[in-house]
């Protein structure tokens, strides 16, 4: 058992207790989320005229405000409601969903005290009020006390080196006038998302796809090369690709520069990476004190706001830490909601852990179950939200967490997103561990890594057998194979694409902390953070993730393997120890946590009519990436039971709808 960690951590130079740590004073100023769109270029009557449209598609985003801009040479105009529709330089969109107030303090497009730098913003800087007080100490001085002005201010000061000084969630873009230029930039972990097209003579941008789709220029052509990677591996979002051939997104941790004047292709610059190589000399318990330090602090920073804060709970160690630190942060000043989607099979429910914490943080507790008919009712809006095919089921089910969020009148929701990617929380990282004491030589220690792992999580042990035995280039191809026996191989090879190589795969060469990289980087984390964030706005909800901090991030990423997988193969081991005496050592303790639960199979069995009728519409043969055949043979061999319902149906299903939904063109 992880051995409990002393009450004192350092802070600011001077030590101070947990209890000092857990009741520092919360600060509130003006804090909106958003949803912001653009075009920079030459813009045509015809995409001036689709601007309304866009700034209508956003409304979901934020329907408290909303406000344009308007450039030319020297004239600019702004205003709210309706834009004009005249060909402009540049068209900047904004829609505000306010955290707390509706005040015009807060009102975007802004523009600075001296009229150069116009922004259009969407996220937080939690750290906003000391950046403010940096800025004021050289000489700026402020109008309101929204974040959006400072981060105006850092830009104007610091240019894109502000980048490296925010904490937060954003994806934002500054009219330069006098140097003519626009500046985009996107959050250190992609939390806020930020898609753009681009021809020789124009930039668009928005904060959804749905929105681009508006510009009549954008085709609704389908990414052959992305189709693939989701139908073969589930995988989406891990790349600048989208399932649009038009469509892109801004990487995270990047910013994007475009000249009104000069023509030159699209490079998007990196301003923060992860150093996988630079390791700390630091004790178990060092680290722990170390961590739990940083994880108040950033729960301190997260819980900035004027408006009832939540949190999702699943019972697991990750929710009920930021449940916990909410609990004994808000000391009874601020009334706290749990959010939890519950399952009906009880081998899969994780119930009693969700009453446990619920009980101990003495919050207002919300419980959400799904239904067949409400599965199968809700399909189209979900998949219209998500904008691109999701994994899963399991992503409506937080879908549904969401929308109580709002029925209950609750506009911020905290979220554990990203923990089991920086703590090494899923079972790939056990054989990561035990390859890494084999490649070290340490075979006696590995043998008792595997014994331990059995003796003490006997199922994480069947576990690392079977993802071992996956790891294995040949059964890997040949288990992704069965999955293409649902793709037209003509289709693909018509369009150069390599449907024998898998997109992606852990392999025997992976280390634990390539492994996190490329988990946080590129493909599982990336696609949580875009589940997450449409969800939540399709219902004006925000939703915080305050363990992807660059802080936490690097920290962890300097940390020995041994001290995130213990010995006898616990997982997150050292978080487990940096939340002594802030969350229940039952929770800490326990080895059983099931992950976010899909809707029960009752519900999966509900959506037998919904799928039927996509299946018999005209729509489903026209998704010519598909064999319709071996689709509707699948189909028949679930409803029989021959085979289960599992992703592969879930995958076909998605991607026929989304096609139909969103109108998109296969040849």
């Amino acid at each position: 058992m992880t051995q409990p960690v002393s009450g004192v951590v350092a802070l600011n130079g001077r030590e101070c207790s947990l209890h000092h740590l857990l009741t520092r004073k919360v600060i509130a100023e003006v804090i909106e989320m958003c949803g912001i769109a653009g075009i920079a270029g030459e813009i045509t009557p015809g995409l001036a005229a689709a601007s309304h449209m866009m700034l209508n598609r956003l409304q979901h985003r934020g329907p408290d405000d909303n406000g344009w801009l308007t450039y030319s040479g020297n004239k600019l105009r702004m205003g709210k409601g309706k834009p004009p529709g005249e060909p402009a330089e540049v068209v900047l969109l904004h829609r505000r969903l306010s955290i707390l107030d509706l005040s015009e303090g807060g009102h975007q497009p802004m523009t600075s005290l001296d009229g150069r730098y116009h922004i259009v913003f969407n996220g937080e800087i939690y750290n906003y009020v000391e950046l403010r007080n940096e800025l004021q100490g050289v000489g700026f001085t402020f109008r309101t006390e929204s974040d959006t002005e400072v981060l105006l201010a850092a830009f104007d000061h610091w240019g894109s080196g502000c980048l490296q000084r925010l904490v937060g969630m954003f994806a934002f873009a500054i009219l330069d006038s006098k140097a003519r230029k626009l500046f985009l930039a996107r959050d250190f972990f992609g939390i806020k998302p930020l898609y753009y097209s681009s021809t020789p003579s124009r930039l668009a941008f928005a904060s959804e796809i749905k929105v681009l789709l508006e510009l009549p220029d954008i085709a609704r052509q389908v990414n052959p090369q992305g189709v693939f990677h989701y139908m073969r591996a589930g995988l989406t979002d891990f790349n600048e690709g989208t399932l649009f051939s038009d469509v892109h997104q801004l990487p995270p941790a990047h910013y994007l520069e475009v000249s009104l004047d000069e023509g030159r292709p699209l490079q998007p610059v990196s301003y923060w990476s992860i150093d996988i190589n630079n390791t700390e000399d630091l004790t178990f318990e060092e680290a722990a004190l170390q961590l739990r330090q940083l994880f108040v602090e950033s729960i301190q920073l997260h819980m900035r706001s004027h408006v009832t804060v939540g949190a999702s709970l699943s019972g697991g160690i990750d929710s009920s830490a930021i449940t916990m630190a909410m609990h004994h942060l808000g000391q009874g000043r601020q009334e706290l909601h749990t959010f939890s989607y519950i399952t009906d099979d009880k081998a899969t429910s994780d119930e009693d852990w969700i009453d446990l914490v619920s009980s101990a943080s003495s919050a207002t507790v919300h419980k959400i179950r799904s239904t067949p008919d409400g599965f199968a009712r809700d399909m189209d809006e979900f998949i219209v939200a998500q904008d691109e095919p999701v994994g899963g089921p399991s992503v409506y089910a937080q879908y549904l967490v969401y929308r109580r969020a709002q029925q209950a009148g609750v506009k911020v929701v905290m979220d554990g997103q990203g923990s089991d990617e920086i703590f090494a929380g899923y079972n790939e990282f056990l054989v990561t561990r035990f390859l890494s004491l084999c490649r070290n030589w340490r075979f006696p220690e590995a043998l008792r890594f595997y014994r331990h792992a059995l003796e003490h999580q006997p199922n994480l042990g069947k576990s690392m057998r079977r993802i071992g035995t996956r790891m294995l280039p040949r059964r890997l191809q040949a288990r992704v194979r069965r999955d293409s026996d649902l793709l037209d191989p003509a289709w693909f090879e018509q369009r150069d694409i390599d449907t024998g190589k898998p997109p992606w795969a852990v392999s025997s060469a992976y280390t634990t902390r390539t492994l996190l990289h490329e988990l946080l980087s590129r493909t599982q984390n990336p696609m949580q953070l875009r589940y997450g964030d449409r969800n939540a706005m399709a219902f004006g909800v925000e939703n915080r993730v305050p363990f992807l901090t660059p802080q936490i991030v690097e920290f962890i990423f300097r940390l020995p393997e041994e001290h995130l997988i213990s010995t006898d193969g616990t997982r997150k081991h050292v978080l487990r120890a940096a939340l002594r005496g802030i969350v229940p050592d039952a929770v800490l303790d326990r080895k059983d946590k099931l992950g976010f639960q899909k809707p029960h199979r009752s519900s999966m069995i509900g959506l037998r009519p919904y799928v039927e009728r996509v299946l018999a519409n005209d729509a489903a043969s026209q998704v010519s990436a598909l064999n319709f055949k071996k689709v509707q043979q699948q189909w028949a061999d679930v409803l029989s039971e021959k085979c289960p319902f599992d992703y592969r149906a879930w995958r076909w299903i998605n991607l026929i709808r989304w096609a139909e939904l969103s109108n998109v063109r296969f040849d």
